[in-house]
């Protein structure tokens, strides 16, 4: 029987990350006096905001920080003040299910708590995960949700975007339903990676996990 869902942040929840990308090239140009390709950029993803930027700028990383948070929550509000629409709707459809919900996600504290201001939902997750300076560490993440939660690996689902989110879930024997509705989605590899399902609208993902409570 499912009980929780967890869901990523950026692509699933919101569509953060072309700004992310902006605010992580503002801040870098600044500092290192020259133009970055969205390619070096999302190479560089993977740890939490905050490893990112120590990797980039190690020598400015204090100041580097302050700016990126500055610029993300000032893009946050211009380029993306609401979540996806139906997502909050969705939320409240799943806890009025009985459902638990929680967060993995890869983004540092400092920015989950600007983007879960932005969008409202301070108060919606039941446990919350964030990514790690050193690295990805969903696997990890996912693990405590389900300590924390008292769940079996198929009590819980995961909605994510990313296709390191399928191996992620994979190694720890959650399903998965990717995320195919932002526009970064990359499709293709998603199929490519098979996860349990694609969805591609949040009008789907509703269909989907109702038809996931009521098995």
């Amino acid at each position: 029987m499912l009980k929780c869902v967890i869901f990523d942040m950026d692509g699933t929840i919101g569509d953060t990350l072309p700004f992310c990308v902006v605010a992580f090239r503002r801040t870098v140009e600044y500092f290192q006096k020259r133009k970055l390709s969205d390619e070096e950029i999302f190479a560089a993803f993977g740890p939490s905001d905050e490893g990112t930027l120590q990797m980039l700028i190690p020598e400015h990383f204090d100041e580097a920080f302050s700016m990126y948070l500055q610029e993300y929550q000032k893009l946050h509000w211009e380029m993306c003040p609401q979540p996806f629409d139906g997502v909050r709707e969705l939320l409240d459809l799943l806890k009025d299910q009985g459902l638990r919900l929680a967060l993995v996600t890869g983004k540092g504290l400092p920015a989950l708590k600007i983007t879960l201001n932005v969008f409202q939902m301070e108060n919606i997750f039941d446990a919350i995960e964030i990514g790690s300076p050193t690295g990805p560490n969903k696997p990890v993440g996912l693990r405590n949700v389900l300590q924390k939660l008292n769940l079996q690996p198929h009590e819980a689902i995961y909605i994510g975007d990313a296709i390191t989110d399928i191996t992620a879930t994979k190694s720890v024997s959650i399903p998965i339903i990717s995320a195919a509705w932002a526009s970064t989605a990359e499709i293709e590899r998603q199929k490519a990676n098979q996860p349990d399902k694609i969805c591609f609208s949040i009008a789907e993902l509703k269909e989907e996990l109702l038809s996931r409570i009521l098995r």
